[in-house]
């Protein structure tokens, strides 16, 4: 009978198989941040209050890592209430610093999650040069627009008529004297007996308003910027290469740690093999055993069917569960709406047009008449271009407004006994029919940002489903959303029988009855 070998090439390739699987173990748990995964968290969870290089609700994030030390930002974003009631000096100043605003908890992000939104906010922004076309542009030119637009774009445009004549290159037909006493009190003007301002009066039945408050500075800033108008810029956008390289950095997704779990069961089973051979026998005998018993053994069989049956169930179950979510879900619409434009831009309110939100149980669809509220005035785009859309293209889509109303731009009135007809929007966000939810319980009472379920609108050129809108997904959401207890009128009385009862100040959604079945099916 032959020896047996101490270090067989079986016994090393088993050793070595283990020593890789566990520093891939430890390689896994000491992972880099993924600033990838990290941006689109940011977008989801923190998007809502904040921008990397700009204060919004609260302060800008660029650079947060190297003010604040990383175990306190990732203690502070999972619960920063629990922390300024601890007495931590450091979030009681945050606190304060931030007028006093409470920051929503995050206790369903894990300290991964956090440390890749944290490797998120050490990106540099995207650097922006702005370059005029064709000069360098005065800075009178623009305060004086936007002393035109707080005082005399309610009346007036650059080109075409309004309530009042188009402005821009007035200074051509009148004198630049006489325009300043006519902006500061044209009645008195017209009382002086000045023929030029009781032809100017003529314009309209409507009376211009008196702007005295304005200076002397004040008007020649606003003459300056209606000698030229918009002056045009060139955009140049660089993006390095670290800023590519961070973005587009695959995460460890779900298929790769499948394949780990199946190589680690693969040698699970050649380790229980090899101990199951006797001792004494040669090393070919050995490994010819190990193979029979990787095949025959009936303990490694019905592991392998136990594996089987678990994996594929979950792969089925994982299947069906997606059936029926349409997150990202973003149809045409028959106008081209860009809430970028509108609630990014132009800082439009989301209950300007979605004005039943707060008190019904539904967001409500505008109608026509509230896009013509501004667009009276707006019948020509002169923002930023986005998609492949040309002004020429944006222009014809707010004609479309005019279309469905009947209303004459040329002549600034609607045209009689026109037919008005309703602009068919496409539903985006639509929840099952047996599942009842109430808009105005979560923003008037709940005083919940439409952010939160519909993501950051405000950045969406063409709206889309931002969150699975499922059960689980609701059910998440009360069970981490603490109840304001103290300044919630709305449910004062059963607030103070709760903390007298429970001896707390603050409950979740979910302890106030928001898992309850039938408050969502009945």
């Amino acid at each position: 009978m032959k020896s047996v070998k101490q270090h067989s090439p079986l016994s090393r390739l088993v050793i070595s198989s283990l020593a890789f699987l566990f520093f891939f173990s430890l390689n896994l748990s000491a992972q880099q941040a993924d600033a990838g995964n990290g941006e689109k968290l940011f977008k989801s969870v923190c998007a809502a209050c904040h921008k990397l290089d700009a204060k919004l609700v609260g302060p800008a994030l660029l650079g947060i890592t190297e003010k604040r030390d990383q175990d306190w930002l990732i203690a502070w974003i999972k619960d920063s209430p629990g922390m300024i009631k601890s007495g931590d000096k450091l979030a009681i100043q945050v606190f304060e610093e931030n007028n006093k605003l409470p920051m929503t908890p995050n206790p369903q992000l894990s300290d991964q999650d956090i440390i890749d939104i944290l490797e998120y906010t050490k990106g540099a922004p995207v650097a922006t040069d702005i370059v005029s076309a064709t000069q360098e542009v005065d800075p009178g030119i623009e305060r004086g627009k936007q002393i035109y637009k707080i005082n005399c774009a309610a009346c007036h445009k650059l080109e075409g008529k309004l309530i009042g004549p188009p402005l821009l290159h007035i200074e051509d037909k009148y004198d630049a004297a006489w325009l300043k006493l006519w902006i500061k009190d044209n009645a008195a003007l017209v009382a002086s007996g000045d023929k030029l301002a009781k032809t100017a009066s003529e314009y309209s039945p409507i009376a211009m308003t008196p702007f005295p408050q304005l200076s002397d500075q004040d008007l020649d800033d606003l003459l300056k910027y209606l000698a030229v108008g918009d002056v045009q810029q060139a955009v140049a956008t660089t993006t390095s290469t670290k800023d590519e390289e961070m973005f587009n950095k695959p995460g460890f997704g779900v298929l790769p740690m499948l394949g780990v779990t199946i190589l680690v069961f693969l040698l699970l089973i050649f380790i229980v093999a090899a101990t199951t051979n006797k001792k004494g026998l040669a090393t070919d005998e050995v490994e010819e055993s190990i193979l029979k018993a990787m095949f025959f053994s009936p303990f490694l069989r019905f592991l392998a069917l136990i594996f089987v049956l678990l994996g594929g169930a979950y792969l089925v179950f994982g299947y069906f569960m997606q059936v029926g979510v349409d997150t990202g879900y973003q149809p045409i619409q028959p106008i081209v709406f860009s809430h970028a434009v509108h609630s990014g831009d132009n800082k439009i309110d989301c209950q300007y047009c979605h004005s039943s939100a707060k008190n019904s149980k539904t967001s409500g669809i505008p109608s026509v008449n509230v896009c013509m509220n501004c667009h009276k005035s707006i019948s020509e785009y002169k923002g930023e271009l986005f998609g492949n859309y040309t002004k020429e293209d944006l222009d014809k889509e707010i004609q479309k407004i005019y279309d469905a109303v009947g209303w004459d731009k040329e002549n600034v009135k609607y045209i009689e006994g026109f037919e008005q007809k309703p602009i068919e929007w496409v539903r985006i966000h639509n929840l099952a029919d047996f599942a009842y939810f109430n808009h105005s319980q979560h923003v008037t009472v709940g005083g919940i940002n439409c952010q939160k379920c519909h993501g950051p609108v405000e950045t969406m050129v063409e709206a889309k489903q931002f969150s699975k809108l499922t059960m689980g997904w609701c059910i998440e959401c009360h069970k981490t959303t603490e109840v304001d207890m103290k300044n919630n009128g709305y449910y004062k009385n059963i607030h103070d029988q709760l903390s007298k009862k429970y001896g707390i100040e603050k409950v979740t959604v979910a302890q106030m009855g928001g898992q309850e079945c039938g408050k969502c099916h009945y």
